[in-house]
């Protein structure tokens, strides 16, 4: 077995997907529960199906990481998508639906 069989990019490439991929599909899922008629304040339990979701969305960012040219190009493509679905979340909770 080789030394080299690990890529060194792909240490943060790995920690951009766990973390910022974390908090990318919290915010993903979260979106709709803002959204749909309701809102997040409605009495059923329609948004426990969001819940369930969340680790699916959450591989699926994690298993696109890996196609980022550079570790550095997956930080600041997925921060950048961070902070544009969590101001998208803000704005649902604090502005367009206060």
């Amino acid at each position: 077995m080789a030394a080299r069989d690990i890529r060194p990019d792909w240490w943060a490439k790995t920690s951009a997907g766990l973390l910022l991929g974390f908090g990318l599909a919290m915010a993903l899922v979260g979106l709709p529960a803002y959204l749909v008629s309701g809102g997040i304040a409605a009495p059923d339990g329609r948004f426990t199906t969001l819940r369930f979701l969340m680790p699916f969305v959450w591989i699926a960012v994690f298993s696109l990481c890996y196609l980022f040219r550079s570790g550095r190009a997956a930080w600041l493509w997925l921060g950048g998508a961070n902070l544009l679905a969590f101001a998208l979340l803000f704005a649902c909770r604090f502005w367009w639906f206060a």
